[in-house]
C-alpha cells in the first residue's frame, strides 16, 4: 500500500497497463500506461474513474469491522433493508448505517429514535455510484444494566489509580468573592444556586458559563467552561449543576474526561447534580458533593444573618468574659491587700529588729565565752612554757657551759684544756678557760 491508501500493482513495473481504442487508429485497442499511484499522476497522465473506484474498494474491502457506539437519531425501515442515522453521544458527529433485515430480526426490542447502541460496521464502498456505506454486521441495544456495569467498572479502574483518596480534597474558601457556576441555559438549577446564594450573601458575585448538561457536546462543553473558569484567578469556587433526570441524561457526568478534568482542577470544584439519590462520577472527584443546586448555595457561601447573629452572640460571650476577668482580679487584689504583709508593711520589720537583737546578743555571748576561754588556755600553755624553759632551769642555779664554736659542753672529758669556754648563767655570762677535766661529777674550774 503506497502514502495514500492505495494498493500497489503485483506486477515488477510501477505503471499499470491498459488498453485505449485511439479513433485514428480505425477504433483498434492500444496499450497505454498509466501511473501505479495516486501520486504520480498528472494532468497529462491521469487516472480512468473506475481504476480510482477499484482502488479505494480494494482498500477499504481490507478495513477489519469495528464496533462503535451512538445514538440512533433516524430510523428509515424499507423491505429487506433498514437505513439509520447513527449519532456520537459525546460530539456532533453522525454516520448512516444500512442493515440488513436478518440483522434487525435478532434485536430483542425494535430500534427506535434515540436509542442508544453498539454496532459492528465494515465499510462498503459502491463502484458503479462511488457511495460509501457502512454495513452493520452486528447490533445491539445497549440497556440500563449495560450502562450501569460500564460505569462501575469505570468507577473501580479510576478508585484504583487513587483519583478518589480524601486526601485530594481542596477546602473550600470561608467567604468566597466570586464563584463559578457550570450550568444549563436559563435552567431551574441556576436559577436556584442565584437566587439563594444571594439571600445568603448578597455581596456574592457569580462568573456563569451557560452551557449543555445532557446530549451531545456536554462533556466538551462542560469541560471546557472548567478550565476556563478554573483558569481565572479571580474565582474562588466552582459549581457544576444540573436538575434531576434520568441516567441516560446525567450519563455524561460519568465520562472518563470529564471526572479527570474535576480532579486536575486547581480550583476547588463542587458537584450537584441531579437529586440525592443520583451519583455520577464527577461526585467522587468533585472536592464537596451537594445533594441538590439550592444545597450547592447554602454550602458554598456562609448565612449573613447567621453571621451576624454569631458576631451577636459572640460579642456578648467577650463582655461576659471581661466582666469576670475583671471581677475576678477585683476580687483577688481585695484579698491581697487585707493580707497583714499589705495592712500592716512595718510590722515585718519590727518582727525583724527583735530577731537582729537576740541574734546579736546570742552572737556577743558566744564571742565573749570564746575568747575567755582562748585566753584561759593561752595562759595555761604559757605557764607550761614557763615551766619547760631552760631560763627556769639557769634560774634555779644552773649554767650552761658553750665552747667556743657555740656547742655546749656536755662531757668533761671531751673539753680540752686551755678551751675557752662561755658559761650562760641565770643573768649574764662569763668567760672561762678550762684547767683540767676531772671524772668527777663536780669539777673544778678556775676563772
Amino acid at each position: 500500500m503506497n502514502n495514500d491508501g492505495a494498493a500497489q500493482p503485483r506486477n515488477a513495473s510501477n505503471d499499470v497497463r491498459v488498453e485505449e481504442r485511439d479513433p485514428i487508429a480505425g477504433g483498434q485497442p492500444q496499450p497505454t500506461t498509466l501511473p501505479a499511484t495516486a501520486a504520480e499522476t498528472t494532468a497529462e497522465r491521469p487516472w480512468p474513474l473506475h481504476l480510482l473506484s477499484e482502488k479505494l474498494k480494494a482498500h477499504l474491502e481490507r478495513a477489519p469491522a469495528a464496533w462503535v457506539e451512538g445514538q440512533v437519531i433516524e430510523v428509515n425501515r424499507r423491505s429487506s433493508m433498514c437505513f439509520v442515522t447513527l449519532r456520537d453521544v459525546d460530539a456532533e458527529v453522525s454516520l448512516p448505517l444500512t442493515i440488513r433485515a436478518n440483522v434487525l430480526s435478532r434485536l430483542e426490542l425494535p430500534l427506535e429514535h434515540g436509542s442508544r447502541v453498539v454496532a459492528q460496521l465494515k465499510p462498503d464502498f459502491w463502484l458503479k455510484t462511488g457511495r460509501l456505506s457502512m454495513q452493520t454486521w452486528q447490533i445491539r441495544q445497549v440497556g440500563l444494566g449495560d450502562l450501569l456495569a460500564r460505569i462501575e467498572r469505570l468507577r473501580q479502574s479510576l478508585a484504583a489509580e487513587g483519583l478518589f483518596a480524601a486526601r485530594l480534597r481542596k477546602p473550600l474558601p470561608l467567604l468566597p468573592h466570586r464563584i463559578g457556576l457550570i450550568t444549563g441555559r436559563g435552567s431551574d438549577a441556576m436559577k436556584d444556586v442565584l437566587r439563594n446564594a444571594s439571600l445568603r450573601w448578597p455581596a456574592v458575585e457569580f462568573e456563569i458559563r451557560e452551557v449543555a448538561v445532557q446530549g451531545v457536546g456536554c462533556v466538551g462543553q462542560v469541560t471546557a467552561a472548567l478550565t476556563e473558569l478554573d483558569a481565572l484567578p479571580t474565582v474562588d469556587v466552582i459549581i457544576i449543576t444540573r436538575g434531576g433526570g434520568s441516567l441516560e441524561d446525567l450519563l455524561p457526568f460519568s465520562s472518563e474526561e470529564m471526572v479527570r478534568a474535576v480532579a486536575s482542577a486547581r480550583t476547588p470544584v463542587v458537584s450537584a447534580i441531579g437529586h440525592e439519590a443520583d451519583r455520577p462520577l464527577i461526585d467522587e472527584v468533585a472536592d464537596l458533593r451537594a445533594s441538590t443546586p439550592t444545597d450547592a448555595a447554602k454550602r458554598v457561601v456562609p448565612d449573613v444573618a447567621e453571621e451576624f447573629q454569631r458576631i451577636r452572640q459572640s460579642r456578648v460571650q467577650l463582655s461576659r468574659a471581661i466582666d469576670t476577668l475583671v471581677s475576678r482580679e477585683t476580687e483577688r487584689l481585695t484579698h491581697l491587700r487585707s493580707r497583714p504583709v499589705l495592712a500592716q508593711p512595718e510590722g515585718m520589720v519590727s518582727v525583724r529588729v527583735d530577731d537582729v537583737e537576740r541574734l546579736r546578743g546570742r552572737a556577743r555571748l558566744a564571742v565573749t565565752s570564746a575568747v575567755a576561754r582562748d585566753v584561759d588556755r593561752v595562759h595555761h600553755l604559757r605557764t607550761q612554757i614557763r615551766s619547760l624553759s631552760p631560763q627556769n632551769t639557769l634560774d634555779r642555779g644552773y649554767a650552761v657551759v658553750q665552747l667556743k664554736d657555740g656547742s655546749i659542753a656536755r662531757d668533761a672529758a671531751e673539753t680540752p684544756a686551755g678551751a675557752h669556754l662561755k658559761i650562760r648563767l641565770a643573768r649574764g655570762e662569763l668567760a672561762a678557760t678550762a684547767l683540767a677535766a676531772s671524772p668527777t661529777s663536780h669539777p673544778k674550774e678556775t676563772s
